[in-house]
């Protein structure tokens, strides 16, 4: 007959590898749909091809996003984080060849690089490490990325700039409070998805590099 205390604690240890191996595939596909969304930047640059415009971005990343979520367990999962990272390359092409144009654009794109950069991995190292649970985050973050995402169209279709910085400078926070919710989420088991996993923290990541870029082009007079 087994022990009460050994079967808790083979739970525990099973749990504990299932965790490990979500985390391994989840930083092994964002580091690809990184990659594959910085060659699609990339493309978009050298092709110089025109921004699709708030609806047809808005479109076909809430779609993409709605898709990869419905599907999450099939097949269709890896082609459409593709899809969905790919589009989102293609979206950022002709927003950093703005800042190209500009004085000292290039900086200003290398420094909100290196800021998101260093803001990722010390979020989830210090979640990796510390272990703590920040699942208590989850309703003020949905909350929060909502509001700021309502302000920020506000922002687009009134032509309001105070507003939109208000909203970037949100947008990092909350980004930043996103990394430290889904690292933990994936480590103490609340996340058993990869893919799901994949996609919240990249899009973490772009929201971050676009709103620190935002700010960083208006402190350097760029806007």
């Amino acid at each position: 007959m087994n022990n009460p205390a050994t079967i808790i604690n083979n739970q525990a240890e099973i749990s504990s590898i299932a965790s490990h191996k979500v985390l391994r595939n989840t930083y092994l596909l964002l580091a690809m749909t990184l990659l594959f969304s910085a060659l699609t930047a990339g493309v978009s640059m050298a092709l110089n091809l025109p921004h699709p415009g708030l609806l047809l971005t808005l479109g076909g990343y809430f779609g993409l996003l709605f898709m990869t979520a419905k599907l999450r367990n099939s097949i269709w999962a890896l082609p459409l984080v593709f899809a969905l990272t790919g589009f989102m390359g293609y979206t950022l092409g002709p927003i950093l060849n703005s800042y190209l144009a500009m004085q000292n654009g290039g900086q200003v794109i290398m420094t909100a690089m290196g800021a998101t950069a260093m803001i990722f991995l010390g979020l989830s190292g210090y979640a990796l490490v510390s272990r703590k649970n920040f699942s208590f985050m989850g309703t003020f973050l949905m909350v929060g990325i909502l509001v700021a995402f309502l302000a920020g169209l506000g922002a687009f279709i009134f032509e309001m700039p105070g507003l939109s910085l208000a909203v970037s400078s949100m947008f990092v926070l909350l980004m930043a409070g996103l990394i430290l919710y889904e690292t933990s989420n994936i480590i103490h088991g609340g996340e058993t998805n990869y893919v799901m996993a994949t996609v919240t923290l990249y899009v973490s990541i772009f929201n971050l590099f676009t709103s620190l870029l935002h700010l960083l082009g208006f402190m350097n007079g760029e806007e």
